[in-house]
């Protein structure tokens, strides 16, 4: 097991109110935002960094637009004072933030996403951060998708689209984890 190095960045994606709306339908992984809130307990107490991510949807009827309820975020994993917030309209973390750049800036090459959605937010950033050069573990059970139909019209469940999501990813753009292995990875 290789430990992660103490500049290990948490990188907290879009933890927002508007994912806990019901008309969003079926979701896995209820308990994310508890695995979340574990891993920033962690951090925190191991003095490593942590970065926060919102997505200000430009959609005037999102659930994530700015101003809107939806956009705060959540309780469990609500920022400290020191812990920088990020503010993106796309996918991607690092597109139109100074996300790379303050990471790079302190030295910072070694990444682990957690938060909303695994198949939206959370790939698009893994990706563009193993693409980036970053060494980037995705924490599976602190992530989760929603159900969403196939192209041909066929539903697929939450579970499916996530476990599917996080296959595309691992090895490939990142390494794939679950909360307990990146703690030990951690030290904590």
């Amino acid at each position: 097991m290789t430990k992660l190095p103490k500049s290990t960045a948490l990188i907290v994606i879009d933890v927002q109110e508007a994912f806990l709306n019901p008309t969003l339908g079926e979701r896995n992984n209820r308990e994310a935002e508890s695995n979340i809130a574990r891993l920033l307990t962690a951090w925190r107490q191991s003095g490593r960094p942590i970065r926060h991510v919102v997505h200000d949807s430009l959609e005037p009827n999102s659930l994530l637009r700015a101003g809107s309820p939806g956009n705060a975020i959540q309780g469990a994993a609500a920022p400290q004072a020191a812990e920088p917030v990020y503010h993106k309209h796309v996918n991607s973390a690092f597109i139109g933030t100074d996300l790379e750049r303050d990471l790079r800036q302190k030295g910072i090459d070694t990444l682990v996403i957690v938060g909303l959605t695994t198949n939206h937010c959370v790939s698009t950033s893994a990706r563009m951060a193993g693409n980036l050069g970053f060494t980037t573990f995705v924490v599976s059970d602190a992530t989760a998708a929603y159900a969403r139909p196939a192209l041909d019209g066929t539903p697929r469940s939450a579970e499916a689209v996530h476990s599917a999501a996080l296959s595309d990813l691992h090895q490939e753009f990142a390494t794939v984890v679950d909360a307990a292995e990146i703690l030990r990875r951690a030290g904590a």
